[in-house]
């Protein structure tokens, strides 16, 4: 079974930062094309071309074309010259304008700028708070110092370019100003201001540790999460402005989940997590991009967080969740959409959940085995999910009803079957998974554990025979990478060989070394409580002048790198070492 911190491990893509996509009707664009060309900052200018050319309102006659003036360099009079002035001006405007610009350099983005504009800052806001009291029912008055704070706010993004400013800017009062100003009543104003505090936060910032907290500490400080769960009840997304503002608050949410702590603050402290749940189940076709981006943020939340996840279920997340799922059993999203990234978002959240005993019991109560197992069997785009789903549901030491479920709904047959035909790598890790923990889970000389004993043992103990097969796969090319391994040890020391021993491990598990794991353990427990199946197993490995003891020194060796402590209801299991310790003695 796969870990929770790989399910999340995809590979990055160019240009993966996520972007806003605007919506634009195209009908607006039918008359004239817009040319802009724009600096940095946003400030350009735009000209329009005619694209509809002879399409006048019927007897309305058209305007002539007249031919162009062709201006001469040499006019005597030097009238019209350039832009409608004579030569003379000209030639006294250009030495101005060299002149200040010789004179003009760049202002240094420094501390003594941070503090210059720390002070003009609060001034604007002082100012806008003023004449919004004094001129409350004449907007006309107070507008103008709001788009001078608008346009402050705006230049603050500069500040992402400098992080090693960030200590000093929350330090001077400027970020508790900066976050106050998201319960503002102009929308426009708290907008821009999470599309900085997202800019500020993001991961193309590079600041150093202490210069992000220092500057999120500050913001959290100053009541950044209750202000941004507010303003996300208080937009409505069919304004576009609006949406572009939960688009910001969602990508504020990401920036500060990367850190667990943040992250179990935002789930347990707000009902950020309820307004993501209620969000997800919204209908939309096409899905949106708010819809898949909370899911996606609900998915980080619960990747690292165990108090996350068992939040998640205590608030009916799972039974929200399988809902959803429950209208892809046999439909498939689009390739490639926008929709298909939200439902893999919503199995990567489920996969998260199961892992804890409450999410597993609920899932249990709420049909998710069923769902699964229909996915299993009629599925496409989903089959892959759910087998990845059920792998984690039936693991760990609280997976026993999981399993007694799964052999109750008919899905021996189900993931039996699938094993005997011909699968990916990933597929059948799955599959070993699910076999291991049954092997685990299921009560001694319950019906449950017998009907699984009988699937390996019918039809002339066929799936033995595979897992022998796909065992020696996998030790040819652990062996292979172990050979690699031991060139390189050759030529080091033994503080070099120590500092690399977690780099080589790595290297055989990807190379083959779990799934060996897991076949040996499914051997060893089948040889533990079958005759039959001892004696097929030593058959099978006699063919190649091999026996059991390659069995055992894999368990033994699983046995030395596994600590892990496991517990029932705080009750003391018996943890993995202990089962590994008991079924070398049967080899």
């Amino acid at each position: 079974m796969t870990s929770i911190d790989d399910l999340f491990k995809k590979p990055a893509l160019p240009g993966s930062k996520r972007k806003l996509e605007p919506d634009r009707d195209p009908s607006i664009y039918k008359s004239m094309k817009v040319h802009v060309n724009r600096d940095v900052k946003g400030k350009g200018r735009a000209t329009a071309e005619d694209e509809d050319g002879g399409n006048d309102p019927p007897g309305v006659e058209a305007i002539p074309e007249y031919p162009p003036v062709e201006l001469d360099d040499d006019d005597e009079d030097g009238r019209f010259f350039g832009g409608g002035i004579t030569k003379d001006t000209a030639e006294i405007l250009d030495f101005i304008e060299e002149r200040d610009g010789g004179d003009s350099a760049p202002e240094e983005i420094n501390s003594v700028w941070l503090r210059k504009m720390a002070l003009g800052f609060e001034k604007r806001i002082s100012q806008n708070a003023e004449l919004r009291a004094k001129f409350e029912e004449d907007p006309e008055k107070f507008m103008g110092s709001e788009a001078d704070l608008d346009s402050d706010i705006k230049a603050l993004s500069i500040l992402s370019e400098h992080s090693e400013l960030y200590v000093e800017f929350a330090r001077l009062g400027c970020v508790n100003s900066l976050v106050t100003l998201l319960s503002h009543e102009n929308t426009d104003i708290t907008i821009d201001v999470m599309e900085v505090i997202a800019e500020l936060t993001g991961e193309d910032v590079e600041a150093e540790q202490g210069q992000w907290d220092a500057l999120v500490n500050a913001m959290l400080e100053a009541d950044l999460l209750d202000l941004l769960t507010q303003n996300l009840s208080r937009f409505n997304e069919s304004n576009e402005s609006d949406k572009a503002g939960v688009y910001h608050a969602l990508t504020v949410l990401e920036n500060l989940a990367s850190q667990q702590s943040i992250s179990e603050m935002i789930a347990q402290q707000t009902s950020v997590m309820s307004w993501l749940l209620g969000r997800i189940k919204v209908r939309e076709s096409p899905v949106t991009q708010n819809k898949q981006y909370a899911a996606e943020v609900l998915a980080i939340l619960l990747q690292s967080s165990v108090v996350n996840r068992k939040r998640l279920a205590d608030i009916d997340g799972v039974d929200t969740l399988l809902q959803l799922l429950s209208s892809y059993r046999k439909r498939d999203p689009l390739k490639g959409s926008g929709e298909e990234e939200f439902v893999e978002n919503v199995f990567d959240c489920l996969t998260c959940v199961v892992q804890e005993v409450e999410g597993k019991r609920i899932f249990v109560v709420a049909e998710g085995v069923e769902l699964c197992l229909i996915m299993l069997r009629e599925g496409r785009m989903s089959k892959p999910r759910a087998l990845r789903l059920l792998d984690h549901a039936v693991g760990g030491p609280n997976g026993v009803e999981m399993c007694e479920r799964l052999v109750e709904a008919a899905g021996l047959k189900t993931v039996f079957g699938m094993f005997m035909k011909k699968q990916d790598s990933k597929t059948i890790e799955h599959l070993l998974g699910i076999f291991a923990a049954l092997l685990r889970n299921l009560p001694a000389d319950s019906a449950g554990r017998i009907r699984t004993l009988a699937k390996f043992v019918e039809k002339d103990y066929e799936k033995l025979v595979k897992l022998v097969s796909l065992r020696r796969d996998s030790s040819l090319k652990v062996s292979t990478i172990d050979e690699e391994i031991e060139q390189e040890k050759a030529s080091m020391d033994a503080e070099v060989q120590g500092d690399l021993s977690d780099t080589w491990f790595s290297r055989r598990l990807d190379a083959g070394l779990f799934c060996l794991q897991m076949i040996d353990v499914i051997l060893a427990w089948l040889i533990a409580e079958d005759d039959g199946a001892k004696n097929r197993v030593q058959g099978i490995f006699a063919d190649r002048g091999e026996d059991l003891s390659l069995i055992k020194a894999t368990l033994e060796e699983q046995a030395r790198i596994t600590t892990e402590g496991e517990s029932v209801d705080g009750d003391v299991d018996f943890t993995m070492k202990d089962i590994l310790s008991t079924l070398i003695q049967f080899l």
